[in-house]
């Protein structure tokens, strides 16, 4: 489909039950993939990026059913050695495949060669790669240095010093260290990995250290700057036997904002007060915005706007910890009563697109007073929305979701390319179209 025309509506109401996390999906999948036994993962999600793991794992010869009907997976670990030893992967646009994925193979003793679309040969991958360097991993640039192709080679790895890693442009790259780095062995047991600068996105982080904890390895950490791996060797994960995917929480903020500038009430299920994510702090903003929200541990529900005027008070906030719901705050803005502006959002340039570019083009169409910067956003609403915007998404999945809720200010929109949702929610649409209302 080239295209799909949204609205008007002017109401949203109903539930969602939220399809599993992509980022909790694709680590759970790669840690069951190292362990020790055999792990059954439910409410795994269906999607580009998780099938575009799955597909790798197979290639690598991880013995795996996949269920997508029943959203289950069950994969015999391979004890920390993939048994297929030389492999030519393709990894698309996924971020959370190729990242952790380049560093556990680093530490396999295999030949490999990782590759994807064009775009992700944009986005960066040299700090991690400088990182297991330090390992005395071996790998080459096959084009430009800092970026994909990689061929990894066979290497003797050691950890005699501690492993330093840049904190500003991603936190997968820390991610996949800390996977990893238990794998290899050391004389004294542990390896120490430093973070340089700030480290972005830290919820992210906390979502990998408790699934580590799931399959049995403890990390240690000092603040956001120090973090001490136990290092025991190819046996070190063990099977937890059987986990359940959280729903995901980038992918609610999309239906919780609804619910918020479009009456509701709108809930959704599968995560809430008791959820690992970080993005879940989403509902803290809509809340400083006015929306009337519940929580609950497994669901959260929006009740419209508690202001008389009926409009969402704008925001200046810091978007470290939430930086992909960030994304539907800047279109949240457009219902507010005065200027938004959004902080620390400079991982938004290196993701599937520059989002930050994108998203300030998009918005312009729409008759919002846009500035950009390197890493922020000001959006002030027009008196008006335009009708029939015509809304390019950039191959991005983020981009198509977040400005179908234009639809919901009582005009009609345009999506191109909707079926770039297949990313990480491939039915959105029909998801969405459950609860706007005209």
């Amino acid at each position: 489909m080239k295209y799909l025309d949204l609205g008007p509506y002017t109401q949203a109401t109903g539930t969602v039950r939220l399809p599993g996390s992509k980022s909790i999906s694709n680590r759970v999948l790669l840690l069951a993939a190292l362990a020790e036994g055999i792990t059954t993962i439910d409410n795994l999600l269906d999607s580009d990026d998780t099938n575009i793991m799955l597909s790798a794992l197979e290639q690598l010869g991880v013995a795996l059913r996949h269920n997508a009907a029943q959203s289950r997976c069950t994969i015999t670990g391979s004890r920390g050695v993939f048994p297929i030893q030389k492999a030519e992967l393709f990894l698309g646009n996924a971020g959370t495949a190729v990242r952790p994925l380049t560093a556990a193979l680093a530490v396999m003793g295999g030949e490999y060669r990782l590759y994807g679309v064009s775009r992700m040969h944009e986005r960066p991958i040299g700090d991690l790669v400088d990182s297991l360097r330090q390992l005395a991993a071996r790998i080459d640039y096959e084009g430009n240095p800092g970026f994909l192709p990689l061929l990894v080679h066979p290497a003797s790895i050691c950890a005699d010093a501690p492993i330093r890693v840049r904190g500003r442009v991603s936190s997968q790259f820390l991610t996949a260290l800390l996977i990893t780095l238990p794998m290899i062995e050391t004389v004294c047991g542990e390896v120490v990995v430093e973070v340089e600068g700030e480290l972005i996105s830290k919820p992210y982080i906390e979502i990998t250290i408790r699934l580590m904890e799931r399959f049995g390895v403890q990390v240690e950490r000092d603040g956001w700057q120090r973090f001490i791996v136990p290092a025991a060797g190819r046996g070190c994960y063990h099977s937890p036997g059987h986990i359940t995917v959280e729903g995901d929480a980038s992918s609610a903020s999309y239906f919780l904002a609804a619910g918020a500038f479009a009456h509701g009430p709108v809930r959704v299920e599968g995560v809430g007060r008791a959820s690992i994510q970080g993005d879940v702090r989403f509902t803290d903003a809509l809340v400083r915005m006015g929306a009337n929200v519940v929580i609950d541990d497994h669901w959260i529900e929006v009740r419209g706007i508690k202001s008389d005027n009926g409009k969402l008070r704008p925001l200046d906030i810091d978007c470290n910890l939430i930086p992909d719901a960030a994304m539907t705050i800047a279109i949240a803005a457009l219902f507010a009563n005065g200027m938004t502006k959004l902080r620390n959002i400079g991982s938004w340039r290196v993701k599937e697109t520059d989002r930050i570019f994108a998203m300030a083009t998009e918005l312009r169409k729409l008759g919002a007073q846009v500035k950009e910067g390197t890493d922020y956003l000001c959006v002030v609403p027009p008196t008006v929305l335009t009708p029939n915007a015509v809304i390019n998404t950039y191959d991005d999945h983020r981009m198509a979701m977040c400005f179908s809720l234009v639809s919901l200010g009582n005009i009609p929109v345009r999506i191109r390319d909707p079926g770039c949702v297949g990313k990480t929610f491939p039915d959105y649409f029909n998801r969405f179209a459950t609860i706007a209302h005209p």
